[in-house]
């Protein structure tokens, strides 16, 4: 009965990994058309918006199905529990890629802040690597390396905040343009945010690995369950 587990958790965590490489493509996707004022691009995206919802859907009822058919020990359960959670994260740092696609879309003129595109250039470098690294460090069981993704996003909340400033000067010297470089302030917000995500997503490689919950963020709070 455990074999019938442990085959069908393999599955569910090659799908988990498959929908993460997805999540990973739309980011870059999705800045790349926010920079290029490619409408196009993001409007694809917008019109197949019902993807990644649909798989994380599917991969949490497998993932309960699971539970009540197999009735795992305590530890499998964590497993299972921690690919329920992450999912959703999953699916919110997808939700935020799509946002920036909507964004593009509905942008009006074409702002130029070549020092803030460049952040966002970084920043989706870095999300996009700090993901797959979490991705990895889910698969491989090693916590250390999903503590070190964690620690990463404080880079990303610097960027932010960076990128945030160079739009506040760029708008005072040219007030005509607040409208149109509002949408940098979104796009950037966005990103910090999927930085946030992976941060949770990290935490819960940490829970399946140790039992151990903790807003890794703060170190100091930390609980087993």
């Amino acid at each position: 009965m455990h074999e019938i587990f442990l085959d069908e958790l393999k599955k569910l965590n090659t799908q988990f990994m498959e929908m993460g490489v997805f999540v990973n493509d739309q980011i870059d996707h999705a800045t790349r058309a926010f920079v290029d004022h490619d409408k196009k691009t993001a409007q694809s995206m917008v019109d197949n918006e019902e993807k990644i919802p649909e798989e994380s859907l599917d991969i949490q009822k497998k993932a309960l199905k699971l539970m009540a058919l197999q009735q795992p020990v305590a530890t499998d359960f964590r497993v299972v529990i921690s690919i329920l959670k992450a999912t959703t994260d999953l699916e919110r740092i997808g939700e935020n890629a799509m946002s920036i696609a909507l964004e593009t879309v509905r942008v009006k003129g074409n702002p130029r802040i070549p020092e803030v595109e460049k952040i966002i250039g970084e920043m989706t470098h870095s999300v996009r690597h700090m993901l797959i690294q979490v991705l990895t460090a889910y698969v491989q069981d090693d916590e250390k390396m999903a503590k070190d993704v964690a620690s990463r996003d404080e880079e990303i909340d610097k960027a932010y905040v960076k990128a945030r400033q160079l739009i506040v000067d760029g708008i005072e010297q040219d007030p005509s343009a607040a409208m149109a470089s509002s949408s940098y302030f979104v796009v950037t917000r966005l990103l910090e945010r999927i930085g946030d995500h992976i941060v949770n997503l990290a935490m819960w490689v940490v829970y399946k690995t140790t039992g151990e919950l903790s807003e890794l963020t703060n170190p100091t709070e930390n609980q087993t369950i």
